[in-house]
């Protein structure tokens, strides 16, 4: 098959969030198992050209796209994912993608991401290739299934192209004025009467693909099944449940050769299943980073995360002063809402020898934490799929959640899988979204870290997970191969 990749963002040459490690990772899992991928994506002005050999185009020139009825001077550069054969092409516009951020709540914000999607689509006329699938990746590339149908169906390159959508946090859907319409030249047929791209009255980006995509799917299966509700839908409910038979749940995978303590670069003692004496290294290592009292016995929580309430951290807010009393010392890494940045600066500062935090991102010390910490505490409100639980799993740092989304597809509580007749659990979970819940799973963790045979027995369960993308690449095909047969 030929496969079309259109991402906003890519590691390693752009990121935000997971968006960018499925769109570094995925595509070149899939070429593995023989398939022609070529993945698109922006060319931002924070991209170092020279370290990732972007080399212009020279032989497209100046392709023109056009946006409110103006033909853009676009421009294409091409490298390659590093250790792979995929290719990558990058549409350049300065005035759209050379800012500050990937993205923006700029005037224009409509006007990148309508670009973006119809360069994608030129520059694929101009390589003559002709996809059999375009996988498009949350609200940015939400408008491709429906140019493909309608304003490029005039090429026969696309006659028989089918579109895959993967939605991959649906709180985000790129809403816009209805004057998008005109932008982006949608009739405005699709908006009226409630049509496919309307939603509250604007133009909504997701619900476009939602319409149009010839398969959707998202990133974990339990997810799959929340965003029928009203709770996690954020309104997309209905269509979803009108297109629930061509809705599906992959898990994403994770790099073991960037997360893996036998190996971790970034790790001063490395250690694997069958000899944990490194964890433990790592531990003290990590407590004199942060100025805290070294205690063998006590466990660690880590967090590593974007502080802000989807990540449960008004949880961790209301129980705070009763998780500070527990036998436990804390390690938090992560930026967000002002409110909670304090409330752990506070926290750090009144309980220095509890607890410590760095507020920002470090990719150093989210592996140290990783590495050093006993647990790892990520009590979300909704998480797609999650991939700091998957790691910690990797590291025998045992895992707390909220039983939700990738969470509830990853974790496995002890004590319940206990209650069933087996050991096979690898972490800890809570169903309900309140205080009790979460300090009640902290405590039955801590309870559990005093013995060691069983603590033992939990990490164990966690690093002999395999999370690896090779799965997740051989279900995406089939998932392709569903797209293709409803073309056909």
């Amino acid at each position: 098959m030929n496969i079309a990749f259109v991402s906003s963002e890519v590691v390693p040459f752009s990121k935000t969030g997971g968006l960018a490690d499925v769109a570094g990772a995925l595509p070149v899992e899939v070429a593995k198992l023989g398939h022609d991928v070529k993945v698109f994506t922006p060319k931002y002005g924070t991209i170092d050209e020279q370290k990732y050999g972007l080399e212009y185009q020279g032989w497209i020139g100046e392709m023109p796209v056009r946006v409110s009825g103006i033909d853009h001077p676009t421009h294409v550069h091409k490298s390659i994912i590093p250790d792979s054969e995929v290719e990558v092409y990058f549409i350049d516009f300065p005035p759209y993608f050379f800012r500050d951020k990937i993205y923006t709540d700029d005037f224009d914000e409509a006007d990148r991401f309508i670009l973006f999607s119809k360069g994608t689509l030129e520059i694929i006329q101009r390589l003559s290739w002709k996809p059999d699938v375009i996988h498009c990746n949350d609200w940015q590339t939400g408008l491709l299934p429906l140019f493909v149908k309608d304003n490029y169906n005039w090429n026969k390159l696309f006659h028989h192209t089918a579109t895959l959508y993967t939605i991959h946090n649906i709180g985000y859907q790129g809403r816009f004025g209805k004057e998008t319409l005109g932008k982006a030249e949608v009739k405005e047929g699709y908006f009226i009467n409630f049509g496919e791209v309307e939603h509250n009255g604007a133009v909504n980006f997701m619900k476009a693909a939602l319409s149009f995509a010839d398969i959707i799917n998202t990133v974990s299966e339990t997810y799959a099944k929340e965003i029928l509700t009203q709770e996690y839908s954020s309104g997309m409910d209905h269509i979803l449940n009108y297109r629930s038979q061509d809705l599906y749940g992959i898990l994403n995978g994770v790099d073991y050769n960037a997360w893996n303590p036998e190996s971790d670069e970034y790790l001063p003692h490395h250690y694997s299943k069958k000899n944990l004496a490194g964890k433990l290294k790592n531990k003290e290592f990590l407590c004199k980073q942060f100025n805290l009292p070294f205690h063998p016995n006590i466990p660690l929580i880590g967090i590593i995360s974007r502080l802000a309430v989807q990540k449960g951290f008004d949880l961790i807010a209301r129980s705070l002063d009763y998780l500070s009393h527990l036998p436990c010392q804390y390690v938090i890494l992560g930026s967000g809402e002002d409110y909670y940045e304090d409330m752990f600066r506070t926290f750090a500062s009144y309980r220095p020898e509890k607890a410590a935090s760095y507020i920002g991102y470090n990719n150093e010390l989210a592996h140290l934490i990783e590495a050093g910490a006993d647990m790892f505490l990520m009590p979300s409100h909704y998480e797609p799929c999650g991939l700091n639980q998957i790691y910690s799993l990797k590291y025998g740092t045992v895992p707390i959640v909220r039983k939700t989304g990738g969470l509830a597809d990853t974790v496995k509580d002890w004590d319940e899988r206990r209650s069933m007749g087996l050991d096979d659990g690898n972490g800890f979970s809570f169903h309900d979204y309140n205080g009790f819940a979460l300090t009640d799973a902290v405590e039955r963790a801590i309870n559990c870290y005093s013995n060691q045979d069983v603590w033992n027995k939990i990490i164990s369960n966690g690093m002999q997970c395999d999370f690896t993308w090779q799965h997740s690449a051989e279900k995406y095909i089939e998932l392709y191969q569903k797209a293709i047969g409803k073309v056909k």
